[in-house]
C-alpha cells in the first residue's frame, strides 16, 4: 500500500463512498466547527457530544458510547504478519491476505451518507527526528476531535509527509457498532491498521495503542529502539536537579496518578512528560532518551479526585485551546457536570448514570462506567515539563515497573543490573482491570505492561530489550513496585497516591548513591529506615509485611512464570531462562 497521501485518500474515497471528505488542518476554527457538528449528530440514537457546565469545566463536552463498546476488545485484535510465529503466542494472528479481504468487505461502502475525516498527524513533536508521520481516515467526528487532542494534527503533518509514501495508514469506520463485525487488524510489516465496528478510544484512536505501541514496537525492533507502555516524568530535588524516570504499569494501576504526583516532601517537584506511552532511543553519550509521542491524556476517570490526583483535576478545569471530552461518566443534572466514583464523597441526588438512566443509589452499581474516560490536552497540565517538546527527549536514569497484586510482590525493590531487570519486568503479573473486556481481578502475566500491545513475538521482544541494554553505556537503574499489597483483612497496607513519592525519593537516593541496600532472594531491598516515613502513621510491623518475601507464595509464582515462559518455547532468551533457574534454586 505504498502510495502518496493524495492517492491514499482517493483510494479510501472510492472504497467507502463517503458523501463528503474533510481533510483536517488543526486550526482553532476547525475545533469549533467539529464540536458544533458533533452536537448536532447522532450515532445509535445518541447525540455525539453534549456541552457541559462551562463555568465548572470550561470548553468540555460529554459523550456516551454504545453499551457494547466501552473497552479495548483484545480478543478481536489481530497482528497480521506474514508468518504466524512472527506475531507470537502473545497475539491473535490472521493471515494478512485473509484479514484484508475480511476488512475490505466491511469497509466497502461503509461511509455512504457520512463524512470521511482525513486526519494527518505527527506522533511526537514535529521537530524531533524520532517523530513519525501518520494519516487516519474515520467517519466518527468524536474520533476526529479526540485525535486532535491526542496528537499533532494538521498542516505540519501534511508538510512533513509531502509527496512521500512513508507514513502510517490508519483506516477506521464505526460501521453500525456491531460486535459481530468488530475487528482491529494490525499489519506491522506494512505500517497499516484497519479498525471497524468500534468507537472506543483504544480501538478507534489509531495513533494511540494501535500505532504508538503495536506498530511502533515492531518498527523499534527493526530500527533499534523501544516503543513502550510507559509514563515519563522528571523528579526535581530541592537543589533543582531533575532526574527522569520511566514507569510501566497496566491500565488502571496508577500510571496517571504517578506522573501527576504532588510529593509529600517540601522542595521536591514532579514534572509531567507523559502518562501512557514512551518512545525510547539511544541518544547522546550512549544514554537512553525518551519522548512522549502523544499530546494528551486519555485517562480513567473513576477514582480520580482532588484527594487522589489534584493535578489532574486542575488539568481538567484548565482548558485553553482544545475541547475536553468526558466519556461514559455519570452526569449531575443539577449543574450539568460530569460525575464519577471518586470525584466526590457525596452522590448527587439528580444523577444520570453512564447509560443515561436515572441513577438508583440503592442498586449497588456504579453510576459511571468503571472504564469511563477523559480526553484532555497535555498542555492544560500545570506540571507539564519545560522539556516536554524537546526534540531530543529527556535522559532516563530510572525505570519503574509495577502491577496490581494483593500479595507476593513487595512494595519496592531494585534489580541488580539490566539483565535481571529485564527478567523481573518479563515476569510481571497483575490483576486485570476494566480497561480490557473480560473478567476482573484475575492475575495474568503482563510483561513490561506490554502484553496487549507488543506487535510481534514477546520472545523476540525480550531479546530486543537485552540487546538494547548491551548498547547503552549508562543503563538506568530498574525498580519494581507494588502499591496494592493487602493485609489479612483485605485492606491496603500502603497509603499510595502522594505517599508513593516516599518510594520515589528512595529511588532517587539510590541513583545518587546516597543509600545502601540489603540483598534478598529477588533483588536489592531498602535498608531499614531508608524509606522516609516522616509524618506518616504506619507501623514498623506493616512495613515489614510490605517488604516481606513469602516462600510459599513465591513457589506458586515461579510455577506460574514457568507456565507463561513455556508458551514461547525456545524463543525465551537464554539469559532469562538462567535467571528463572537461579530464582527457582533460591526457593
Amino acid at each position: 500500500m505504498a502510495m502518496s497521501l493524495d492517492l491514499f485518500v482517493k483510494e479510501m474515497r472510492e472504497l467507502m463512498i463517503p458523501s463528503n471528505v474533510y481533510i483536517m488542518d488543526g486550526s482553532q476554527e476547525e475545533a469549533e466547527r467539529l464540536v458544533s457538528i458533533a452536537q448536532k449528530s447522532e450515532v445509535d440514537g445518541r447525540v455525539v457530544l453534549k456541552e457541559l457546565n462551562d463555568d465548572e469545566y470550561p470548553n468540555s463536552y460529554y459523550h456516551r458510547s454504545n453499551p457494547n463498546d466501552v473497552a479495548r476488545t483484545e480478543h478481536l485484535t489481530f497482528v497480521c504478519t506474514v508468518l504466524k510465529e512472527q506475531a507470537g503466542p502473545n497475539n491473535n494472528w490472521m493471515d494478512p491476505n485473509k484479514a484484508k479481504e475480511k476488512m475490505m468487505g466491511f469497509f466497502k461502502g461503509a461511509m455512504k451518507g457520512r463524512t470521511m475525516y482525513v486526519i494527518p498527524f505527527v506522533m511526537g513533536t514535529p521537530m524531533s527526528k524520532y517523530a513519525k508521520n501518520c494519516v487516519q481516515v474515520t467517519d466518527s467526528v468524536y474520533v476526529a476531535l479526540s485525535m486532535r487532542i491526542m496528537s499533532r494534527v494538521g498542516k505540519q503533518a501534511i508538510e512533513r509527509i509531502g509527496s512521500s509514501s512513508d507514513f502510517f495508514r490508519g483506516i477506521h469506520s464505526i460501521g453500525d457498532v456491531n460486535p459481530d463485525k468488530r475487528f482491529i487488524m494490525h499489519f506491522p510489516q506494512e505500517n497499516l491498521v484497519m479498525s471497524f465496528g468500534s468507537g472506543y478510544g483504544g480501538n478507534a484512536l489509531l495513533g494511540k495503542k494501535c500505532y504508538s505501541l503495536r506498530i511502533a514496537s515492531y518498527l523499534g525492533y527493526q530500527e533499534g529502539w523501544l516503543a513502550e507502555h510507559m509514563v515519563i516524568m522528571g523528579v526535581q530535588s530541592p537543589e533543582g536537579k531533575v532526574t527522569y524516570f520511566l514507569g510501566a504499569f497496566p491500565s488502571a494501576c496508577g500510571k496517571t496518578n504517578l506522573t501527576l504526583l504532588e510529593p509529600v516532601f517540601k522542595g521536591y517537584k514532579i514534572w509531567t512528560l507523559g502518562d501512557d506511552i514512551a518512545w525510547i532511543n539511544i541518544g547522546e553519550g550512549g544514554r537512553l532518551y525518551a519522548i512522549n509521542p502523544e499530546s494528551g491524556f486519555f485517562g480513567v476517570a473513576s477514582g480520580t479526585g482532588v484527594n487522589t490526583n489534584p493535578v489532574m483535576m486542575k488539568t481538567l478545569k484548565n482548558n485553553k485551546f482544545y475541547p475536553t471530552l468526558f466519556t461514559n461518566t455519570a452526569v449531575d443534572n443539577s449543574n450539568n457536570t460530569p460525575w464519577w466514583e471518586g470525584v466526590s464523597n457525596d452522590i448527587p441526588s439528580h444523577l444520570s448514570d453512564w447509560q443515561g438512566c436515572k441513577y438508583d443509589r440503592n442498586s449497588g452499581k456504579p453510576a459511571a462506567h468503571p472504564n469511563s474516560r477523559f480526553t484532555v490536552s497535555i498542555y492544560n497540565c500545570p506540571t507539564l515539563s519545560p522539556e516536554y517538546d524537546n526534540p531530543r527527549g529527556v535522559p532516563i536514569s530510572g525505570i519503574i515497573f509495577g502491577g496490581r497484586r494483593k500479595d507476593t510482590i513487595p512494595l519496592v525493590y531494585e534489580t541488580k543490573d539490566w539483565s535481571s531487570g529485564v527478567f523481573a519486568a518479563s515476569i510481571i503479573g497483575s490483576e486485570t482491570t476494566a480497561a480490557a473486556s473480560g473478567q476482573l481481578g484475575n492475575v495474568r502475566r503482563d510483561p513490561m505492561a506490554m502484553l496487549p500491545f507488543c506487535g510481534y513475538s514477546m520472545g523476540d521482544y525480550f531479546q530486543h530489550w537485552l540487546n538494547i541494554g548491551k548498547r547503552v553505556k549508562k543503563p538506568p537503574k530498574i525498580f519494581m513496585v507494588n502499591w496494592f499489597r493487602k493485609d489479612e483483612d483485605g485492606k491496603f497496607m500502603w497509603p499510595g497516591f502522594k505517599d508513593n513519592s516516599r518510594v520515589i525519593k528512595w529511588m532517587l537516593d539510590r541513583i545518587e548513591g546516597k543509600t545502601g541496600v540489603r540483598e534478598c532472594e529477588i533483588g536489592l531491598f531498602p535498608q531499614e529506615g531508608s524509606i522516609d516515613l516522616s509524618g506518616l502513621d504506619i507501623k514498623e510491623k506493616t512495613m515489614q509485611k510490605l517488604l516481606k518475601i513469602d516462600r510459599g507464595e513465591w513457589k506458586k509464582e515461579i510455577s506460574m512464570i514457568e507456565e507463561f515462559y513455556a508458551k514461547f518455547g525456545d524463543k525465551i532468551p537464554v539469559d532469562l531462562r538462567n535467571h528463572l533457574y537461579a530464582l527457582k534454586e533460591k526457593f
